[in-house]
């Protein structure tokens, strides 16, 4: 007679999208979701509505119980979660850094799914700097969590390419699929005691801290390698810009360009129907998309309809 696998009492902590396949592969699959922790409802939009996290709404619509606490590092807080008897804790973005109290609750700990392959991107926003350090792959690691920033026991990782064109965008929605199965595939491994726990070598440790609007300034003295890595790394937020004619430009879709020059750094060499082609510190930029102050993002084919953008002009960092 086979042995029936052992099953989990898991409490889930996660907040943003990037947390949602994750939390659905758990209820979708043999454990018992007890409850899952977010952040409160925030503000959203021009009306500034009240708006639940996305992971408040999975869990509510498989009628999971949902704390929204504003402090986390009470005994109040750690008596709750001790009351609903867990296995283990796990956490995919959830937005705040988890005290002992908490880390040390649960029998088997807390694992999170971070957004990098460790020790590389140590921090908030590891998926974007990815693409900003030039990296050729990205990936998830499911690591045992610690009290430092992301330094514990590495248990599995997984990796994808990072395609040319790729976008923080486009790379968060694929990490954030790639952490809900390879979560599922760790549990299963814990099931059978084949998870080793292996340390991180800190030395190649890098930092990934928070992006502001400030990080999005383009220095146009770098290569064209580098902005290139820039504009998709910052796209779409907080996005990377410029300004000409005192006027801020933001900037999408960049591809190398052959294009030889003898203009400064951050002018305009051609703009037509393929796009605009700007000069760097090494090399030239094709920027396929733009969006102009006060307007949506367009094709500058689109934008060229209406206005011009003459060779020579030269877009400058803010002031």
């Amino acid at each position: 007679m086979t042995e029936k696998p052992k099953t989990f009492r898991i409490i889930f902590m996660g907040t943003p999208d990037f947390s949602v396949p994750a939390l659905q592969g758990l209820i979708d699959g043999p454990d018992q979701v007890v409850a899952v922790i977010t952040q409160p409802d925030r503000p959203k939009g021009r009306g500034k509505k009240l708006t639940p996290p996305p992971v408040k709404v999975l869990a509510q619509s498989a009628s999971i119980p949902v704390l929204q606490p504003t402090k986390i590092k009470t005994t109040e807080f750690a008596d709750e979660l001790r009351s609903f008897n867990p296995d283990l804790i796990i956490v995919a973005a959830y937005g705040r850094i988890l005290p002992a109290t908490i880390l040390d609750l649960p029998p088997l700990g807390c694992i999170n799914i971070h957004g990098s392959l460790l020790p590389r991107h140590r921090g908030a926003a590891p998926i974007q700097w990815a693409i900003l350090a030039g990296d050729k792959e990205a990936g998830v690691t499911i690591m045992q969590m610690d009290v430092g920033m992301d330094t514990g026991a590495m248990l599995l990782p997984a990796s994808v390419p990072i395609e040319k064109d790729e976008t923080a965008g486009s790379l968060f929605t694929k990490l954030s699929n790639l952490g809900g199965t390879t979560l599922l595939t760790a549990l299963d491994l814990l099931r059978q005691d084949k998870l080793p726990a292996i340390e991180q070598d800190h030395s190649l440790a890098t930092k990934a801290p928070p992006l502001k609007k400030e990080d999005g300034s383009i220095d146009w003295s770098k290569s064209a390698w580098e902005i290139h890595c820039q504009i998709r790394g910052l796209d779409p937020w907080p996005t990377a810009y410029s300004f000409l004619d005192e006027k801020r430009f933001r900037f999408f879709s960049p591809e190398l360009s052959d294009k030889t020059f003898d203009q400064e750094p951050g002018s305009v060499i051609s703009a037509d129907r393929s796009g605009l082609i700007l000069a760097t510190g090494d090399g030239a930029l094709l920027v396929r998309e733009i969006q102009p102050e006060g307007k949506k993002r367009m094709s500058v084919k689109a934008y060229l309809c209406g206005q011009s953008l003459e060779s020579g002009s030269q877009f400058l960092p803010a002031k």
